[in-house]
């Protein structure tokens, strides 16, 4: 924030606007039909976006800003390029995801009065910004998603040395607690079917808000625990990808909650390259795959 001295004319630097959207895909007759919305403030025909609210994550606010604009309830998928530029005088930036529609209601004229599911090739010539023509062409260059699993960090337990019992055994702390519920929410975008957890309390707990908000269990799964005195850690992260690698061949939608030592290992093992795929407790990765193949990693 800038502020002039005393003297000048008072006056701010005033915020980015920060928005969030995406292209909105469902299969049609004659192949991917995506849907495009008409605001008649503007006269226009864009993809559906909207401002992402105080504190929101962009990733949530694009899919409610297409289920307020369009009626359609999507599950993200990937991640697309963003788009910067200038709107009433201020900067403004709109991060785009691809969401597979799965669901609609009955629209209802509001701010947008009317919207179009079209195949591709129509939607690029019907969109009148050609930001929006950039960011559908990306979406055609991305693999097909056939499955999305979320790849998460245990949240804040506080330090090792300061807990008496087994490491195993160590719970959440209040602010661990806070941030499970936080992530419960970004995770439950993707409609998630499998819960699976490592055997640690702490990650096990992290995915309790997630099991009572779509009353599903957590199973524990021994593959994402942190490596014992003496595993090879690159034989556990080998096992943690060929299991994440079995769930995406499966088509099962799935969170999983491991231990931050096999977490990066396991993702480079994934890629098949190495990355900074450091991982924050509490926090976590939207990986989509195409069949057993990694297409996208995208931080949560």
């Amino acid at each position: 924030m800038i502020a002039f001295r005393r003297g000048s004319r008072s006056a701010v630097t005033p915020p980015a606007v920060r928005a969030a959207g995406g292209v909105v895909w469902r299969p049609g007759a004659t192949g991917v039909e995506i849907c495009l919305v008409h605001r008649p403030r503007r006269d226009d025909w864009s993809l559906p976006k909207g401002r992402c609210e105080a504190g929101e994550p962009a990733l949530l606010a694009a899919i409610r800003e297409v289920a307020e604009e369009a009626d359609v309830r999507a599950v993200p998928q990937l991640r697309l390029p963003s788009a910067r530029y200038l709107s009433d005088g201020l900067p403004k930036t709109v991060d785009y995801w691809s969401l597979r529609a799965v669901g609609s209601g009955g629209f209802q004229p509001g701010e947008v009065d009317g919207i179009r599911w079209m195949p591709v090739s129509a939607a690029l010539a019907m969109v009148t910004y050609p930001r929006d023509r950039e960011v559908i062409r990306a979406f055609t260059a991305a693999p097909v998603v056939t499955c999305t699993v979320a790849l998460v960090r245990h949240a804040d337990a506080g330090r090792r040395g300061t807990w008496s019992g087994p490491d195993s055994a160590r719970p959440l702390t209040g602010r661990g607690v806070t941030e499970a519920g936080r992530l419960a929410r970004l995770a439950a975008a993707i409609e998630p079917r499998l819960l699976l957890s490592a055997s640690a309390r702490r990650c096990v707990q992290t995915l309790a808000p997630l099991a009572e908000l779509l009353d599903l269990p957590v199973r524990v799964q021994g593959d994402f625990d942190e490596p014992a005195p003496g595993q090879d850690r690159d034989e556990k992260a080998l096992a943690a990808a060929d299991r994440l690698v079995e769930i995406a061949e499966q088509s099962v939608p799935a969170v999983v909650c491991g231990q931050g030592r096999v977490l990066p290992q396991t993702l480079a093992c994934l890629a098949g390259r190495d990355g900074d795929f450091r991982t924050a407790k509490g926090g976590g990765w939207l990986l989509a795959f195409a069949g057993p193949r990694l297409v996208a990693a995208d931080r949560l």
